[in-house]
């Protein structure tokens, strides 16, 4: 008696069945430096995704918010430099301090969960444990509940060395056939769309299957 693998490609199309009830949600931040505990959090970007009626995914709506430094918070010039931030109090920035923020930029996520039948979100990044880090830290700074799972994330480094051979995030996007302007990257708005037309391009192109063992004769 022999056993046969066969592969057999599964029909999804609810988003909960797709990632065990996880729900992916596209994230990217801007800060003031490299440590989650010290380092102001200045910006937060979201990016919620959704399934067709194929089974394909697609981005949907973006939320994004300026925010404050907390107080106390440490501010890296050379930071600031890169993400091209002179002032991160200026008033033309329109920022919000961090609790206010989070709570905004929960509030979709979660709303969303109940609509899904999801058991948690899972954060999505581009070097998602950078990402992950700064709102963890930050939820737990300002005492709030935090809709994404600790630990496990999608990061589209890994996926996108994987499809593409890439893993710079405007190498992999031009490698993906996407879009890219130098000129708008390192705003948490942009990158956090790139990264969620990468993912959801890459996932569609990756069909889910089943191992099913066969008893042959």
């Amino acid at each position: 008696m022999n056993q046969e693998l066969q592969n057999q490609e599964i029909q999804v199309n609810q988003i909960k069945d797709r990632f065990r009830g996880y729900l992916p949600i596209v994230v990217d931040v801007e800060t003031a430096g490299f440590n989650a505990e010290t380092d102001a959090l200045l910006e937060m970007a979201i990016v919620t995704v959704k399934m067709d009626s194929q089974g394909q995914l697609y981005r949907d709506k973006t939320f994004d918010r300026n925010i404050l430094p907390f107080e106390g918070a440490n501010l890296e010039e050379s930071a600031l430099k890169f993400i091209g931030m002179e002032d991160p109090f200026h008033p033309f920035r329109e920022a919000i301090p961090e609790k206010q923020a989070l709570i905004e930029l929960f509030e979709p996520i979660n709303k969303l969960l109940k609509e899904t039948e999801c058991s948690r979100a899972i954060l999505v990044g581009h070097n998602a444990f950078f990402d992950l880090n700064f709102v963890l830290q930050a939820a737990e700074r300002n005492r709030l509940k935090c809709p994404f799972h600790k630990f496990s994330t999608f990061d589209t480094v890994s996926m996108g060395g994987l499809a593409y051979g890439q893993t710079v995030l405007a190498k992999t996007a031009i490698a993906a056939g996407i879009e890219w302007d130098n000129n708008l990257a390192h705003s948490a708005v942009y990158d956090t769309e790139r990264t969620a037309d990468i993912f959801c391009k890459i996932v569609n192109q990756w069909p889910l299957f089943m191992a099913e063992k066969q008893q042959v004769d």
